[in-house]
């Protein structure tokens, strides 16, 4: 009798032994940069001094310190 070949193992995606996927790279902000938000709507960059607080001056007027991460690029 011959050995089995070794066959590659299927990903199952609804295992709960998986690994938890990696997070995607956090974007970088600098001043200017148009951004929107999905409360506040369009808005520019104000100051970025961490990845993780931006302050952004919406255009309704209002300047607020929001997470980066609810934050998206134009």
């Amino acid at each position: 009798m011959t050995p089995r070949a070794s066959a590659t193992r299927r990903h199952l995606p609804t295992s709960p032994f998986q690994p938890a996927p990696p997070r995607p790279p956090a974007e970088q902000f600098a001043p200017d940069d148009r951004v929107t938000h999905d409360r506040y709507g369009l808005g520019t960059v104000l100051s970025a001094e961490t990845e993780e607080w931006i302050t952004v001056r919406f255009s309704s007027g209002e300047v607020l310190s929001v997470s980066g991460t609810k934050l998206n690029k134009l």
